[in-house]
């Protein structure tokens, strides 16, 4: 522990130093900073842009719509603007601090429509690669299964990202397992982001701001998965006056509201959504089927009040369930829970504040009460987390962010209880606690004219820790040592330094080239034989016999404009390395295993690939084109006689088209076409008879692939006239147009007339599924 500490005070030093050497080197320069919001309902409006006319200075609005620029004294023009809404010119003479807050109006005409919530030019300026923005605008516009808008699904059209399977919400991100992604709602951490076993992301359209993927290049605040950070920011509600959305769909209906608590200072903004496939259950005369529950609701709260100029104070949280039971006889819930407190608080122009105090909870339930086998079966993930996050502004050409972070993590693996009349057994499982420590420091570094970078550290310390019985097991699975550890004493500590390092070298005003080295590690780990994200799958922390996951990942890219910034291109490629990963031995129990770790193998991954993308962002005909040539291998000495072998996830072609088309006023016109190779799977190779039953021979792992996959689903928007203060859409949705019968499983039975002969036959889960959608704003 005294290294531990020492660390983090010599981190601190060294920010302290740099703050002093900033301040001094800026003195004679004088800040402007600010807010930007929308001038309709007071959002802050993330990411917009504050540049200096004639000069190439440029302020960006962080998460909570504040910039700061530190000039020289002199008279400045300063546009300020964002994407889809009309630019503003503030002209000042600047002798002293100054602060200015902006509101920007909405832009209204057709040719103004674009996607994405970043510009070309910050594209090309900025010196993050890997990374997607997206409003909730653009998410609304894609057609997706049952008309339910969803940006886990809008996501996987994006080049390195795959999707989990048919209609499902989980992804896999440049070769990464779906367990390596970081899905952050409003700074908490969402563990299972699906509803209906993955046909539904967890994350309600009504009340999302913003969503920024990062899939390489990760700025050192992240840290914690190897693949992947999916930052999802919800609307903080309007601050100018009450209004309500929301939509009536054939699975679900959506309700939002929004208003000032204190118009200008403070707002809610409240969203819930609720399917009701069990509404329809109840019109059954079958007792049985109408006495069974099938549902999902999802409820969004956020509420903010601004004390002064300084100080601002955050609250947001998010509730929701999954419902599944069959009459008496089965019940199975699971669902989130997460709470965020915010504190910003702005100590003087060039020095901005951000503490968070964040709780987080991920939980399942099954209850079975057969006759015969009565029990329960529960799970639970829960953490409170504590960050401190400062951005410093010394100059024009710097950005310096640092904080620290202190995160305990509790896990409750599934435990199997027997009722009192079960001839079952029951069956525990310890809970095990640990303790996540991390500090980072980051400069974003204006070179020249011609080369901008931003690199920084992030170190992490994890203390795995009681109270609990500790096993450690050698290689065939065996105890060797067993010890007792009390509460909150450290059984095993792992320290892991991660640099990063992004460069943007200009090349002129129409093209750039990106380098990027970034390492990660991961200290909860996720045990799962399945392609899809279940809520039952069992996660683990690094402990004694498990090491923390770490990922290494270098890319090189190539980004360019076209025609006036009407499109955009990049090519990347990256290459990762990847070191403790996770698998099973051979017939390993995951469910309810007080041993787990001793039915666990280690070993090693690599991931490489090019990743292509066009992107047209304006006008009435946009969209992209996203294509990805990838592989994904994992290799472990006691597997396929230790060769490498294809990741699950492993793709070799993923193609994803996506057209939007405002045909006129009222009507507009969408589609999204997607084609990928099958993922990799392990099919039998042989079979023997034993006790007249078939035992199926397995040889190499991942050796067979599914059928290739391909969907074309269309999306078509009806404005009717407004009347009053009603506004309406009607969505009408085509999932599958052309009707392909997908395989979502491939299995294998004896033919019915030959034992001798087996036959492999196809499950597919939809075929084309009409859908429509009213949503209404007033």
């Amino acid at each position: 522990m005294m290294f531990s500490s020492n660390v983090f005070q010599y981190t601190l030093t060294i920010v302290f130093v740099l703050i002093i050497w900033n301040f001094s080197f800026a003195q004679k320069q004088y800040s402007i900073s600010g807010t930007i919001r929308d001038a309709s309902s007071g959002e802050t409006l993330i990411g917009a842009s504050v540049t200096v006319e004639g000069r190439r200075e440029v302020g960006i609005a962080n998460d909570y719509g504040f910039f700061s620029i530190t000039l020289d004294p002199g008279e400045y023009d300063l546009k300020v603007s964002f994407i889809g809404f009309d630019s503003q010119i503030q002209h000042l003479d600047l002798n002293k601090d100054t602060t200015f807050s902006f509101l920007l109006e909405a832009g209204n005409t057709l040719d103004a429509v674009q996607i994405n919530a970043d510009s070309p030019r910050d594209i090309l300026n900025t010196a993050i690669m890997g990374t997607n923005k997206f409003q909730i605008q653009d998410v609304l516009r894609v057609p997706v299964l049952f008309g339910e808008k969803d940006i886990l699904k809008t996501i996987q059209l994006l080049p390195g990202v795959i999707s989990g399977g048919e209609g499902n919400s989980g992804f896999y991100v440049r070769g990464g397992a779906v367990d390596q992604n970081l899905i952050i709602l409003d700074e908490a951490t969402v563990y299972n982001a699906s509803h209906l076993f993955g046909f539904f992301s967890t994350f309600n359209s009504d009340a999302i701001k913003e969503v920024t993927l990062y899939k390489g290049g990760m700025p050192p605040e992240y840290g914690g998965r190897l693949a992947s950070v999916l930052d999802i920011s919800t609307l903080d509600g309007n601050k100018k006056q009450f209004g309500a959305r929301g939509g009536v769909g054939l699975i679900a209906s959506r309700l939002a509201l929004e208003g000032p608590i204190k118009k200008d200072k403070g707002s809610f903004m409240l969203s819930g959504r609720r399917t009701y496939a069990d509404m329809f259950l109840r019109l059954s005369k079958d007792s049985t089927i109408n006495n069974s529950s099938l549902y999902f609701y999802d409820l969004n709260l956020k509420t903010n009040y601004q004390f002064d100029e300084k100080n601002t104070l955050y609250l947001s949280g998010y509730l929701g369930k999954d419902v599944l039971g069959y009459s008496e006889t089965f019940g199975f819930d699971w669902g989130n829970t997460t709470a965020t407190l915010r504190w910003n608080h702005i100590f003087n122009p060039r020095l901005f504040s951000n503490t968070s105090l964040i709780y987080g909870d991920f939980n399942y339930n099954v209850d079975v009460y057969d006759e015969s086998a009565k029990f329960n079966i529960a799970s639970l993930i829960r953490n409170f987390n504590f960050k401190q996050d400062f951005q410093f502004y010394p100059g024009s050409k710097h950005v310096f962010r640092f904080g620290i972070n202190a995160l305990k993590q509790k896990v409750s693996p599934a435990n199997f209880t027997s009722r009192d009349t079960s001839a079952l057994a029951s069956l525990e499982s310890e809970s095990r606690s640990g303790i996540d420590l991390n500090a980072y420091l980051s400069h974003d570094w204006k070179v020249s004219d011609k080369v901008n970078m931003l690199y920084g550290l992030r170190l992490s310390i994890f203390m795995a820790t009681g109270p609990g019985t500790f096993h450690k097991y050698n290689a065939e699975g065996e105890i060797v040592e067993t010890e007792q550890y009390s509460d909150s004493k450290i059984v095993k500590q792992y320290f892991t330094i991660e640099p990063r390092l992004s460069v943007n070298f200009k090349l002129n005003e129409l093209s750039s080239i990106k380098t990027s080295y970034n390492r990660n590690s991961q200290n909860l780990h996720l045990l799962t034989n399945s392609s899809a994200s279940l809520p039952t799958d069992v996660w683990i922390m690094s402990s004694q016999n498990i090491k923390p996951q770490l990922a290494d990942q270098g890319a090189l890219g190539y980004f360019r404009t076209l025609k006036n910034d009407q499109f955009e291109f990049s090519a990347e490629v990256y290459y990762k390395t990847m070191q403790n990963q996770i698998d099973f031995k051979m017939n390993a129990d995951v469910q309810a295993n007080p041993n787990v770790e001793a039915d666990l193998l280690y070993g090693k991954g690599r991931a490489y690939g090019l990743e292509l993308f066009l992107k047209k962002r304006k006008g009435k005909l946009n969209g992209w084109l996203s294509y990805t040539l990838s592989k994904s291998e994992r290799q472990f000495d006691e597997i396929d006689q230790g060769n490498w072998f294809a990741a699950r996830q492993d793709r070799t072609h993923d193609l994803s088209v996506v057209a939007m088309y405002q045909i006129n006023e009222r009507w507009s016109f969408s589609s999204t076409f997607v084609y990928s190779t099958g993922n990799a799977v392990t099919f039998p190779s042989g079979k023997y008879i034993v006790d007249d039953k078939p035992i199926w021979y397995y040889t190499e792992r991942n050796g067979s692939r599914m059928p290739d996959y391909h969907r074309l689903d269309l999306g078509f928007t009806f404005e009717p006239k407004q009347k009053g203060k009603i506004k309406s859409t009607w969505d009408f949705g085509i999932y599958n147009a052309y009707n392909h019968k997908n395989a979502y499983m491939i299995d294998f039975r004896e033919n019915e007339n030959d034992k001798n002969k087996t036959e492999a036959y196809q499950i597919s889960l939809f075929g084309i599924i009409p859908s429509v959608t009213w949503n209404f704003k007033f």
